[in-house]
């Protein structure tokens, strides 16, 4: 590995993780993002932002970033605010796993909450809003405005590049929405190269960027939840087709690959791998499926991974934890290899 001087110079690269396969030769591919610094995807769009609000002025030397955030958002903005020598105050709310407030607050952001101790709900409006106004009320601040700014896409260019230099096309890119940067930059990127792909969004139910009156998610860090506003970075003109996941499956997803594996990855991954695994036999024989796992599982080691905190809310199920088990030993690799052995 090259030696380098920032910690940004080792944003992207990231593994590419085939996890399942099935007899007519499609098989899933994992892009595992929390190979990043951070352990996110969103440091990407993060420096992407940064890098473009100084081309424009809108950042001037010793200025002041503002996001709402639900955590990896602000992590990624934390490096790049110390880097380039910004202060950062990320608005954030209870629903923020506290290993990312910890993190974030280690490289010296300065948090606001919205919310009282005790009160986890989900609160991306009232974040926003005060995230706006503070920024209003100060002349060195910016906004970056994650959901509706145009190099939060532009900063995932890069993942389409590197799984071009993996694999010969992507058929299937299916993935979670939540700004939409991560599968809307990916998918403009693979079509500006000449390699479009089936586009598949994945958000939680109650989340309403892909309709459905709305309600109480615990996935965190994507979907839209009701009273939000849909960003611009979601983009329907790509989109072939949105699909809902629930909290349940999602996370019997994630634990599941967890113990099959040994490969932790984040609820809302876990939401994308369920849909991918309990369709795969549906999609076109020898197409390429590619989600992006957009952070890892450790950071949810005292929720999706602690039986006492998936209990109290009713969100245990070893029987959906048990189904995923099976599709993932049916469609293990390591099967089709040693079973491709055998008849050699």
């Amino acid at each position: 590995m090259a030696l380098v001087t920032r910690v940004t110079d080792l944003i992207g690269r990231t593994p590419l993780f085939e996890l399942a396969v099935t007899d007519a030769g499609t098989r899933l591919l994992l892009k595992l993002e929390q190979f990043n610094p951070t352990g996110a995807a969103k440091i990407r769009m993060a420096r992407s932002m940064v890098l473009d609000a100084e081309r424009r002025g809108l950042l001037r030397d010793g200025g002041h970033i503002i996001e709402s955030t639900s955590g990896n958002t602000g992590l990624g903005l934390a490096v790049v605010a110390a880097e380039r020598g910004y202060r950062f105050t990320a608005v954030v709310d209870n629903h923020a796993c506290k290993d990312k407030l910890r993190a974030m607050k280690a490289m010296g952001t300065d948090l606001v909450f919205v919310a009282d101790d005790g009160d986890d709900e989900l609160a991306t409006s009232a974040r926003e809003d005060l995230a706006e106004a503070m920024a209003a009320a100060r002349d060195d601040a910016y906004f970056t405005e994650q959901h509706n700014n145009d190099a939060n896409a532009v900063g995932y260019y890069a993942v389409a590049e590197e799984l071009l230099a993996e694999v010969e096309r992507v058929d299937i890119l299916l993935s979670a929405v939540g700004t939409g940067g991560s599968l809307f930059g990916t998918a403009t990127r693979l079509r500006e190269l000449g390699t479009p792909a089936r586009v598949i969004g994945v958000e939680p139910v109650g989340s309403i960027a892909f309709g459905g009156e709305g309600g109480p998610y615990w996935q965190s860090g994507t979907g839209t939840p009701p009273g939000a506003t849909i960003g611009t970075a979601v983009d329907y003109a790509q989109l072939d087709e949105g699909v809902k996941v629930s909290d349940v499956d999602a996370f019997a997803t994630a634990r599941a690959v967890a113990r099959t594996h040994g490969l932790l990855i984040g609820g809302s991954a876990g939401g994308s791998v369920h849909n991918a695994l309990t369709r795969l036999a549906e999609f076109p024989a020898g197409s390429t499926v590619v989600t992006i796992v957009c952070d890892g599982g450790e950071k949810y080691l005292d929720t999706v991974f602690d039986d006492d905190w998936m209990a109290a809310r009713d969100l245990l199920d070893p029987a959906a934890e048990c189904e995923i088990t099976t599709l993932l030993r049916h469609y293990s690799p390591l099967r089709h290899h040693d079973e491709l052995m055998e008849v050699r």
